[in-house]
């Protein structure tokens, strides 16, 4: 239903009323003409289904998306489907991917019985080595909700499980991580009146749990569950916000890739720092000097996306207005290789005839950006630039180490405004690209 103009969204993501006074409060407004309309989204289609994506992708540049139809709109910006397909071609690929996401769960149920049961596992239930834990205490911190503790299917296939001894490293090491992804879903957006309920706890769970398993090279890191949070909330079957995880992942899963000597976003830090460099060298000599010249400061806005620094509601205004900038219309055939190969860093981009089917951002890159084997920067690089350009003098004046400095960006929680941040960044990005060309 379409809400008056101007009006908040709040009431999409509900709050618990004991956490009302300690959560930002959202900016974003529902705006009559700006904002992303169910009935605009519907008349975007053509008979047959294909996607006018152009003018779909300047609305939501211009006022974000109404919430309740967020969810099947991500599935385009994040590259489930392709604009050029048809109603039918997506229902078939729909339910594929029920299917394959049904087959992973199972597989994954095989090997550990909590999955799909309804229950989260908080408590570690194997050591190292493959052996099972079966004190009693940890066994029953497994199911953290007491009246699931009545499923007596699930604590038998439980119990019966931990009789085995595992060799196989990789389940090992996947089961290793079940507690830790149980404590941070517990964590995750717990002001929200949508996980109190226990169903849905479970559901993140099952998602970071299946994906954790079908990506080895990364398994589960902390972080990824306020990434996967928005899905469970936007997307009602589970398996489609799966996939919309899995897409999203696509893009971030090399900040969590880890190896002995480095942090997959240290790629992404060291790019923010040579930005900062190029555009504003005074702050970065500053930052240097007071040892924050790593931009260590900023790993967790890289991380989670900014979830930390703006409301619920106004992380998922941000999202979609920077996937609306970056936005490329072959990158479905570039994933849909790569769930066929099962390699999640391939794939060959389609060529696409008209400029206007990408974001405003990727335009920008297509015109001006390098010609070489690189790919472009993350529009996130740019939109951390922009908030430590907007604090630069903050920072030169008053920080002088590098608890200063993690202070004052603490401040802007609660104080950024999603829209003017996705402009600033396009700013400092149009003048990278201008000052890199001539250096």
């Amino acid at each position: 239903m379409w809400m008056n103009s101007g009006q908040p969204a709040d009431s999409y993501y509900e709050v618990r009323p004991e956490y009302t006074d300690d959560v930002p409060k959202t900016r974003f407004k529902i705006k009559a003409g700006r904002t992303l309309s169910v009935r605009r989204w519907q008349a975007a289609f053509s008979s047959e289904g294909y996607l006018d994506i152009g003018p779909t992708l300047s609305r939501i540049r211009r006022g974000g998306i109404h919430p309740s139809i967020r969810g099947e709109v991500w599935e385009f910006l994040l590259g489930c489907f392709s604009p050029k397909s048809t109603f039918e071609e997506r229902e078939q690929l729909r339910q594929q991917r029920r299917v394959k996401y049904a087959q992973w769960k199972e597989e994954c149920r095989q090997m550990d019985a909590h999955v799909g049961s309804g229950t989260i596992i908080t408590a570690p239930i194997i050591t190292d080595d493959g052996e099972p834990i079966k004190d009693p205490l940890v066994l029953m911190q497994a199911v953290p909700s007491a009246n699931l503790l009545d499923d007596v299917g699930a604590s038998e296939g439980s119990d019966e499980e931990t009789q085995i001894h595992i060799t196989d490293k990789k389940i090992i090491q996947w089961k290793l991580t079940l507690h830790q992804i149980g404590l941070d879903v517990l964590r995750t957006d717990r002001t929200l009146v949508f996980y109190e309920k226990q169903s849905n706890l479970a559901k993140l769970w099952d998602i970071l749990a299946v994906y954790a398993w079908i990506d080895k090279d990364v398994g589960y890191c902390q972080g990824m569950s306020d990434l996967c949070s928005p899905m469970i909330m936007l997307l009602q079957d589970e398996a489609d916000a799966f996939w919309c995880f899995e897409r999203l992942m696509r893009r971030l899963r090399g900040n969590f890739k880890c190896t002995d000597k480095s942090v997959g976003v240290e790629n992404q830090l060291q790019s923010l720092a040579s930005i900062t460099q190029l555009l504003d060298p005074k702050l970065h000599q500053h930052l240097e000097k007071l040892g924050g010249g790593d931009y260590i400061f900023a790993f967790r806005m890289f991380m989670v996306l900014f979830r930390r620094e703006f409301s619920f509601g106004d992380s998922l205004y941000l999202w979609e207005m920077m996937w609306a900038l970056e936005y490329d219309p072959g990158i479905f055939l570039v994933y849909e290789e790569q769930v066929l190969s099962s390699d999640r860093n391939g794939g060959t981009r389609e060529k696409i005839k008209s400029i206007r089917q990408f974001g405003k951002y990727e335009r920008e890159n297509l015109r001006n950006g390098s010609k070489g084997s690189e790919p472009p920067l993350p529009i996130s690089v740019f939109l951390v630039a922009s908030v430590l350009k907007e604090k630069s003098n903050k920072l030169l004046q008053e920080a002088k180490g590098l608890d200063d400095i993690v202070k004052i960006l603490n401040d802007i929680t609660g104080n950024l405004d999603a829209k003017k941040a996705c402009s600033g960044a396009m700013k400092l990005h149009k003048k990278y690209l201008r000052k890199s060309k001539g250096a």
